[in-house]
């Protein structure tokens, strides 16, 4: 996951993650992603599209 420059660190990614490996702080985004098993349901929410699959 790569999170960009956009984020607005609104919370909805971490708020979806079906293992809580995204933790957001006011203006920092923790993500754990050794435990990530890449299910994009964080990608697909992100209002502002910072979270994309990396490639």
């Amino acid at each position: 996951m790569m999170v960009k420059e956009w984020c607005m660190y609104c919370g909805e990614c971490a708020g979806v993650c079906p293992r809580s490996l995204i933790e957001v702080r006011e203006t920092s985004l923790i993500f754990n992603e050794e435990g990530c098993k890449d299910c994009q349901i964080c990608v697909q929410v992100c209002p502002v599209q910072a979270l994309s699959k990396e490639e």
